[in-house]
């Protein structure tokens, strides 16, 4: 008889870890007599612009709305900035949009200023990000920009800074460069996206099930060739006879509800998401089922922080281009909002739905 004793018992050496945050610095040139910067993850951060659908859309849809209805300006400022075609099929609305795209990628755009003999812009030329070096003295004011040659061999081209007009995305301290809006959705839609591929799997098995054989032999070339055959037949749907007792097959399933269902995992990282870009679903299409208030506060939120872009874009093509604009909001509610308060009087609302448009 085998003899147990409690006492043997053992215990792993698993380490449950507490979840933290790791530390960050700037990384400004903190008294360099030159630093430079370049965007090392440029190409990654386009990538998930191109790739992931709902960056996408929250980057157009961010460019949009604070480009809104088009830039207003006096005559001759109008007449001036319309002359910039980027590319030569652009306007100067467009450009606008495709520079704000691009600071949203990766956290700053460039476009090299171009201007006539009496100082007036003719165009702004937009530049790829990850060609351009920012130079800033060892004051920690930018000095100049070198633009990257991509033919190899070839010297960079240098522009002194007021050749170029830079907006920076939510600049930190004393750094020289923004920050991206990938950064803090990276890892929210990676975790959607494995879910949404692991529940693809499983639909694709209620469709396609999975079948195991068990043979009644162990001859490589026997087994082989059963296996080609059902893979075959299998495939088509057609009826499969074989002589009998010479194989069992069971069909491979999981049973409804014996795992956890995905879809309200996806659905919270869907609202995460949202919540995490300040651009609500509705905005680009979503919906939500929550009253028409709670919707209208958070359209309110989304519409100050929009003007707020608004805002910082009209100062810096007056600070680094020399003329005053005035971007307009496609739609306010404001008013609406007002309105609705005074024909139904005071009314609570649920904090938890303040965040209504920002899922789904």
């Amino acid at each position: 008889m085998t003899e147990t004793r409690i006492a043997s018992t053992s215990v792993g050496d698993i380490v449950q870890e507490d979840y933290s945050v790791p530390t960050a610095i700037t990384d400004a040139g903190a008294g360099q007599s030159e630093f430079r910067y370049t965007n090392p993850d440029w190409a990654q951060q386009l990538g998930y612009y191109k790739k992931i659908p709902e960056i996408a859309s929250v980057i157009d849809a961010t460019a949009t709305w604070t480009v809104g209805k088009g830039f207003q300006a006096n005559v001759e400022t109008k007449t001036i900035l319309n002359l910039s075609s980027g590319i030569g099929k652009d306007t100067f609305n467009e450009l606008l949009k495709n520079m704000i795209r691009t600071m949203e990628i990766g956290g700053d755009a460039f476009a090299e200023i171009m201007r006539d003999d009496d100082g007036d812009v003719i165009n702004l030329k937009p530049l790829d990000p990850s060609s351009i070096v920012t130079i800033s003295n060892k004051q920690g004011l930018i000095e100049r920009y070198e633009q990257i040659s991509k033919v190899k061999g070839k010297k960079p081209k240098e522009y002194p800074a007021h050749k170029i007009f830079h907006l920076i995305r939510n600049r930190v301290a004393d750094e020289v460069h923004g920050q991206t809006i990938i950064s803090v959705l990276e890892e929210i839609i990676l975790m959607k996206n494995e879910a949404m591929s692991d529940y693809k799997t499983v639909m694709h098995r209620f469709v396609v099930p999975q079948w195991k054989f068990k043979l009644k032999t162990d001859d490589p070339a026997e087994i082989a060739a059963y296996k080609a055959k059902m893979d075959a037949t299998v495939g088509t749907g057609a009826n499969i006879y074989e002589p009998f007792d010479t194989s069992e097959s069971e069909l491979v399933s999981v049973p409804p509800n014996s795992t956890l269902d995905p879809k309200a995992w996806i659905e919270l990282l869907d609202a995460k998401f949202y919540e995490a870009a300040k651009t609500p679903k509705i905005v680009v299409g979503g919906t939500g089922g929550f009253t028409e208030q709670a919707v209208t506060i958070t359209y309110l939120a989304f519409q100050q922080s929009t003007e707020d872009r608004q805002l910082y874009i009209e100062e810096q093509v007056k600070y680094q281009l020399g003329y005053e604009i005035e971007l307009e909001f496609p739609a306010t509610v404001e008013n609406n909002l007002l309105s609705d308060k005074k024909k139904d009087g005071p009314t609570n609302i649920d904090a938890a739905e303040t965040t209504a448009g920002m899922g789904g």
